[in-house]
């Protein structure tokens, strides 16, 4: 019973974020821009919490890590955040290590990905290393669905997310 309900509380938070993303005026790339005042931004995504969108940016600064919350409507910060315990911080400081290696920010890498997409919505982007290489991962909203989902098994087989590896890790582009 409770795989169920958690099943059906990830299709009401996918069905939010379907609903509700084309109403957003700030994209994953500019709520990588707002957070930078709050440190280097290590990962990205747009969420439903308690049944409204969030744009959560997670960063790091002077080894502590932040979740920041960018209003998706205005771009300012409503919210900052220590991250200091639990999976929330293990997550961080792994997609930290990522970022260490990786030759371009999220935010450059999120935007060329986005240039490729076409008219997909970025909705999350989330560095982690792969065979020693920085990659990023994530999702994007075509039409009325989140698609693109890529884990680091199908990383290199595609065409999105492999361009998005070849963002993190080229310095010359």
């Amino acid at each position: 019973m409770i795989l169920a309900s958690a099943h059906v509380a990830a299709d009401d938070d996918e069905a939010i974020l379907v609903k509700s993303l084309g109403a957003a005026k700030v994209s994953l790339q500019d709520g990588f821009a707002a957070s930078e005042r709050q440190g280097q931004p290590v990962s990205g995504k747009f969420e439903a919490e308690e049944g409204k969108l969030q744009l959560s940016v997670y960063t790091a600064k002077d080894g502590k890590y932040y979740e920041v919350i960018v209003d998706h409507m205005t771009g300012a910060i409503a919210k900052v955040e220590p991250i200091t315990e639990g999976d929330d911080l293990a997550h961080a400081k792994s997609q930290m290590t990522a970022m260490e290696k990786a030759k371009v920010k999220l935010m450059v890498a999120a935007a060329r990905a986005r240039e490729q997409a076409g008219a997909a919505i970025a909705v999350s982007a989330v560095p982690e290393l792969q065979s020693g290489r920085a990659v990023a991962v994530g999702c994007s909203l075509e039409g009325r669905a989140i698609v693109n989902r890529f884990d680091t098994a199908r990383l290199a087989d595609t065409p999105t997310s492999s361009s998005i590896d070849g963002v993190l890790n080229d310095r010359a582009r």
